[in-house]
């Protein structure tokens, strides 16, 4: 038996060949125990992806904004997946490769978030989604038609009944106070404002028919879409095909 003092240094290659097998084993698919990410990617399984929105129209913006109108009454047509691809991405939809949004936001904070409370469209169950803007795609949050439900919390308005759709948003006030403070508050409403307006200037591209509504119980609205507490109702834009 070897003394200590007669213990041989390991050599340097050998150390670096050790170091790399330890990490060959570590990462390998065989040896690594299915914890959160393999649940994060079964999730992502369930993500809707939205076909590619369109960049072009034969409606000149000019006209869009003199056809504006707010309309509460729709047909009982289903809305297609395209067109509600279309509505997302006026809201909130990526259009550069830092990230820029179809809607200007102070401080490119985005504190914006898009669900479509769906009842009646081609190829999407109803439900409520949350709409991500990378990836395009909706993340399914609630499954069934609640409709009835958001108009009673919108405080009986026939509009949200009968549309087949209602895109709704809500802020995350601190993504804008923390840099901006109390002024941050004013930004966010600002920014609901033009989402908004993109989503009532599409609608028009698209020859469909929509009305922004702004009364509602914000309490009702969060609970009926399990909404965080760190998230506040801002608008409900009810959309459909004209009656």
């Amino acid at each position: 038996m070897l003394s200590k003092s007669h213990v041989l240094p390991a050599h340097p290659k050998s150390v670096f060949i050790a170091l790399i097998m330890a990490i060959t084993i570590f990462w390998h698919p065989l040896f690594v125990e299915k914890g959160e990410c393999a649940m994060e990617s079964e999730e992502e399984k369930k993500f809707i992806q939205l076909p590619e929105p369109k960049k072009d129209s034969a409606t000149a913006l000019e006209e869009t904004l003199k056809e504006r109108r707010s309309i509460r009454h729709y047909g009982d047509a289903p809305l297609a997946l395209s067109h509600i691809s279309q509505l997302m991405w006026a809201a909130q939809g990526i259009t550069h490769g830092r990230g820029f949004r179809t809607a200007p936001s102070a401080g490119a904070l985005y504190p914006l978030e898009v669900y479509a409370v769906i009842g009646n469209a081609e190829n999407l169950d109803a439900g409520i989604y949350h709409y991500q803007p990378k990836g395009h795609q909706l993340k399914p949050v609630k499954a069934g038609d609640h409709r009835k439900a958001l108009c009673s919390a919108g405080l009986s308005q026939s509009a949200i009944r009968n549309a087949p759709v209602s895109i709704v948003m809500t802020g995350v006030f601190e993504r804008t106070t923390g840099k901006y403070g109390k002024r941050g508050v004013q930004y966010v409403f600002m920014e609901a404002g033009h989402a908004g307006q993109n989503v009532l200037l599409q609608a028009v591209s698209l020859n469909l028919a929509a009305v922004p509504i702004g009364a509602f119980d914000n309490q009702a609205v969060s609970r009926l879409m399990d909404l965080p507490e760190s998230e506040t109702p801002l608008y409900i834009l009810p959309v459909g095909r004209p009656k």
